[in-house]
């Protein structure tokens, strides 16, 4: 039996699984990021205060685009906290100001997201979910290359 967009129910429901797990480090990570360019301290505060928010913005367009997918799929996208925090693989970054440290976990963060994504493509590609392929294939490429970035300025 399929759903409304025409993909078979059992595979949409593992998407929706999987993309809540992804909802939920999104959620995670643009408040370790908040928390980065509010706090960040040291010289390179002016560099990093305006590329964390960067990072939130896009991370917050991409928290809505997920809970807009689950729901396309018929499913329910996680909304509170106490879910997030149970779902994600991802850690709370509390009281950091230091410039390096928030990039190394900014870093480890999209490490986490990439793995993810990967695996909903792979996902989207078995149940034939292009819309779900086209997201996750966009993240992909933007995260491989802020990845990129991020680790070259850690060098």
């Amino acid at each position: 039996m399929k759903n409304l967009v025409g993909i078979e129910r059992e595979k949409a429901e593992k998407l929706v699984v999987e993309l809540n797990v992804l909802l939920a480090d999104y959620e995670i990570f643009y408040q370790n990021l908040r928390g980065f360019h509010w706090n960040i301290k040291g010289k390179e505060f002016f560099e990093l205060h305006g590329k964390f928010e960067e990072l939130y913005n896009d991370a917050f367009v991409k928290i809505d685009e997920i809970a807009e997918r689950i729901l396309t799929l018929e499913g329910e996208p996680l909304h509170t906290y106490t879910d997030y925090l149970k779902a994600t693989e991802i850690k709370e970054a509390k009281s950091v100001t230091d410039g390096e440290k928030c990039v190394e976990i900014v870093v480890k963060n999209f490490s986490t997201l990439i793995v993810k994504e990967r695996l909903i493509l792979s996902l989207a590609a078995d149940a034939e979910d292009e819309g779900t392929l086209s997201l996750m294939s966009d993240y992909i490429s933007e995260t491989e290359k802020t990845l990129w970035m991020l680790n070259s300025y850690l060098k």
